[in-house]
């Protein structure tokens, strides 16, 4: 049998990655502050984040969305600045579902090409492609420029006199114009729509306020929603047949998965009827955006998802103790929470719609985050995700243009990250310009990352969580301690955290229990191996005396027990 290995995701904005202006301008243009391409992700730029462990790149933002810069003169529509967010726009605002983003093209015709040689490129490195997949809504002036003449585009032929109907792509307020009423920028002239359509966070008004999705509209996949949520499925609805159709356009480009954008909102039956369709040609994984533990299973028993986001779990829990908002033992609820379905469930600490772990909202120190990563990435079998800049330290506090100082980087403007131009060094690529405190940071993730890739026992063995059963234990603190078990054939894995900023001296009690139930010899010698240090040694693991470990601040220890 093969080796299984653990999926690790590396999650990128190529829009900020390769800008090398050293002083972005605040609410700049791509022309002052310029704008990452496909083509920064060279052969040595892949083989950077391969280095870290990576398995999947997620290139977020890649199918086009509307924008304030001005394409048309290649045959692209311009968007209306009122209903663009930013000057870049969001990426969740799809303009052309069967277009790449013009942005990222050294050559604007020429962009699909570029983007399929990145794809080629990324396979070439040994790592599988990923890209976003918004199911839910799409720009207020959607149209497809790229599509092929016999495709019908969104919408092309609703009935806008009817609220709704199951075979309408979008939701119409009969008899009213949409009104922004907030102080969206305008141009010369207004933003025209009548009637008005259903913005894309279930909004059904004609009002959009400031802080609802008033730059996407709602996609129909049958359901009526002002009667009661009734669904109309007997015959397959219009919408149904034409996100397929963009499915399997994309997984014809050689993506190896797809990341689905608010999964949730969008009813289960579609995905139950679309995933089988498009796995019966293409290797591929759904990743759902899904918050709602209620709906965990459903999406994955009845949709056939891969694997969920675990944000209202995981992450939430971690940000908590990383904070020293909730003890470390509250870590333990998590897998509790969704046991059974664990290894479905992908484990992130930062990404593009998260507080950076190091900015003064969240931690203010990327090194809280180091005891986090070893739980997120090494306690079960499922996938583990970073965002570009969490192993450098980004700190997220600039002040980009649209979406302000906040502690995220930005999605909506033209920018790059101070910590990732640093690493970038002039297209080098070796992290020349990273502070050694960045560097160490860096190789720390890396070596985290790598024992999650490579071990076969973290890919394939059981867990079992030891902090639960050191409840009374005076010796290991369980408000700032985390300790669990890995188990396959002859080899144990002991990892103990800690979240304190200080070092301290834990000793961790194993009961009989767990030697009896993971099949453990009781005070056996074994090969011992520090993954992180490489240190090898004899020890044994005994239910007569409790196994001591130093752990400096914000640190952990990765013991590999061979028997």
């Amino acid at each position: 049998m093969g080796k299984k290995n653990k999926m690790v995701i590396y999650q990128v904005l190529p829009r900020l990655f390769g800008n090398l202006n050293p002083s972005p301008v605040r609410y700049g243009s791509m022309t002052t502050n310029g704008v990452g391409k496909f083509a920064a992700f060279t052969a040595e730029a892949l083989s950077g984040i391969k280095e870290l462990g990576t398995t999947h790149i997620w290139y977020t933002g890649i199918i086009e969305h509307a924008t304030k810069t001005d394409y048309s003169q290649y045959g692209i529509r311009k968007d209306h600045n009122a209903i663009v967010k930013g000057l870049a726009g969001s990426p969740y605002a799809i303009k052309d579902y069967y277009d790449v983003d013009p942005d990222l093209a050294d050559q604007v015709p020429d962009r699909m090409s570029e983007f399929e040689q990145l794809v080629e490129r990324t396979h070439q490195a040994g790592l599988k492609v990923i890209i976003d997949f918004v199911p839910n809504h799409v720009s207020r002036q959607y149209h497809s420029d790229a599509k092929e003449p016999f495709v019908e585009d969104l919408g092309q032929h609703d009935d806008t006199t009817r609220s709704f109907d199951p075979n309408n792509n979008f939701y119409y307020i009969p008899g009213q114009p949409l009104a922004l009423h907030f102080g969206a920028k305008q141009e010369d002239f207004e933003y025209s729509e009548f009637p008005a359509k259903v913005t894309g966070n279930n909004c059904f008004s004609a009002n959009p306020a400031k802080d609802d999705w008033y730059e996407t509209i709602k996609l129909n996949y049958g359901v009526d929603y002002a009667h009661g949520g009734m669904a109309h499925f007997h015959d397959i609805p219009n919408t149904w047949v034409k996100m397929l159709d963009i499915l399997l356009f994309w997984a014809g480009k050689g993506v190896d998965g797809f990341r689905c954008d608010m999964a949730e909102m969008v009813p289960v039956e579609f995905w139950h009827w679309a995933i089988p369709q498009v796995k019966e040609t293409y290797h591929v994984c759904f990743i759902a955006e899904v918050y709602n533990p209620d709906e965990y299973r459903n999406y994955l028993f009845t949709g056939y998802f891969d694997y969920l986001y675990d944000k209202v779990g995981l992450y939430d829990c971690m940000r908590q103790v990383m904070c020293h908002h909730a003890p470390a033992r509250t870590i333990s609820r998590c897998w509790q929470a969704v046991e059974g379905i664990q290894p479905a469930m992908l484990n992130f600490l930062e990404n593009h719609d998260e507080q950076r772990i190091a900015s003064d909202f969240f931690a203010g120190n990327p090194w809280p985050g180091i005891p986090a990563l070893m739980v997120a990435a090494l306690m079960n079998t499922n996938p583990v995700m970073i965002y570009n800049g969490q192993e450098l330290g980004e700190r997220g506090m600039d002040e980009e243009g649209f979406s302000g100082r906040d502690g995220r980087t930005t999605i909506f403007d033209y920018w790059s990250m101070e910590s990732v131009r640093a690493w970038i060094n002039d297209w080098k690529f070796d992290g020349g310009q990273l502070s050694d405190t960045q560097k160490s940071l860096r190789e720390m993730y890396k070596k985290i990352l790598n024992i999650a890739a490579n071990e076969r026992i973290i890919a394939e063995g059981v867990f079992y969580d030891l902090t639960y059963a050191n409840a009374d234990n005076p010796y290991l603190n369980s408000q700032r301690q985390y300790a669990f078990i890995r188990k396959l054939e002859n080899v144990v894995l002991l990892v103990v955290v800690n979240f304190d900023k200080n070092e301290q001296t834990v000793r961790i009690q194993i009961p009989a229990e767990t030697f009896n139930s993971l099949g453990i010899y009781d005070n056996k010698a074994a090969e011992l191996t520090d993954l992180l240090t490489g240190e090898k040694s004899i020890a044994t693991l005994t239910e007569a005396w409790p196994y001591q470990v130093v752990l400096p601040a914000y640190s952990g220890k990765i013991l590999k027990f061979v028997y």
